[in-house]
């Protein structure tokens, strides 16, 4: 009879003294009051509501299958991060309303006049415009920001290298001071549970243990392939790429920052890929750092989170199946 690599994991672990990992291409999401899981083409999310867990699954229109020349390295990273962006804000929106939180309201004189503009394109529009504002406080908070701020140890030293450092240190800093911010709101520290549910869930099935709450629980809330490790890649190779240049005027310094930030997250997002396929010593090096910032951005979840993002996990397998997502 033959198996698939999937079996033969499963074969192998129950061998005695046999560990192994499987190398799956599985990812996620903590959204409210639940876990968001993306295999190779479909999505899965699942909610915890007053009814119980709520599923929602679709398959994936992924923009580089679309445009192949988006699978090249670098221009993947770019694609990878603009659709996990907007699968995030689709992901949070809906679990806000499975969860109970979308208060309803009576429409306003300009809700009824942007209906009437944009019709059944209205929440798309919206969205857009959410993902466009969030993205230009993130580019102004952890890029304008540390450059004007670093123009002012001009005073002190005219090297372009070295300003670009400071610069760097800044930016690293305020995204610190930024997690360490949001981790003392409640509603935020109950997201972060969620994340280490997810880290968990992804944990005990690349161990190949039987996906249970009590299994789950036994794994790290910290892993390689984590939003969190790629967030502090791309402020670590924006201060290499950075210094490459001089210092030049600030609106110039601006513009070139937003201009290489695709190449910045290209960059980062391969790097993270690789770490996160890599048992090197170089790879486990390269993700340490981001590992350790996830001490702040995940939590310890309890039994109820692990069963909501283990059910977001199996909805995955059911349509994928365990050899379809081994990498």
């Amino acid at each position: 009879m033959k198996i698939g690599p999937a079996a033969a994991l499963r074969h192998a672990g129950n061998a005695p003294g046999v560990i192994f990992m499987r190398k799956t291409s599985i990812g996620g999401q903590a959204v409210i009051e639940g876990v968001m899981m993306r295999g190779r083409n479909n999505i899965a999310i699942a909610v915890r509501s007053k009814d119980g867990i709520n599923i929602d699954r679709k398959r994936l229109d992924s923009f580089s299958d679309r445009h192949p020349v988006f699978k090249l390295p670098l221009l993947r990273g770019m694609a990878s991060l603009v659709e996990s962006l907007v699968m995030g804000v689709n992901a949070i929106t809906y679990s806000a309303e499975m969860a109970g939180e979308d208060i309803e309201e009576e429409p306003t004189a300009f809700d009824r006049f942007l209906q009437k503009i944009f019709g059944e394109k209205l929440d798309d529009v919206i969205m857009g415009f959410s993902l466009i504002i969030s993205l230009g406080l993130a580019v102004l908070l952890f890029f304008v920001m540390p450059t004007w701020l670093a123009n002012l140890a001009g005073r002190i030293t005219d090297s372009g290298f070295l300003l670009n450092i400071i610069e760097g240190i800044i930016r690293v800093s305020m995204f610190l001071l930024y997690l360490v911010a949001i981790t003392r709101m409640e509603d935020i520290r109950r997201v972060f549970e969620y994340h280490g549910a997810e880290h968990k869930t992804i944990h005990c099935y690349e161990h190949g243990d039987e996906l249970t709450p009590e299994n789950a629980q036994k794994y790290t809330t910290l892993h390689p392939r984590c939003g969190t490790n790629f967030l502090f890649l791309v402020m670590i190779v924006s201060i290499l790429l950075f210094s490459i240049f001089n210092w030049p005027n600030f609106w110039t310094r601006v513009v070139l920052r937003i201009v290489l930030l695709p190449i910045v997250a290209g960059i980062s997002y391969e790097l993270i890929r690789w770490a996160g396929k890599s048992d090197s010593k170089l790879a486990r090096a390269v993700a340490y750092p981001g590992m350790m910032l996830q001490k702040l951005t995940t939590r310890q979840p309890d039994d109820s989170q692990l069963a909501v993002a283990i059910a977001s996990l199996k909805a995955i397998l059911e349509v994928e199946g365990d050899d379809d997502i081994i990498s």
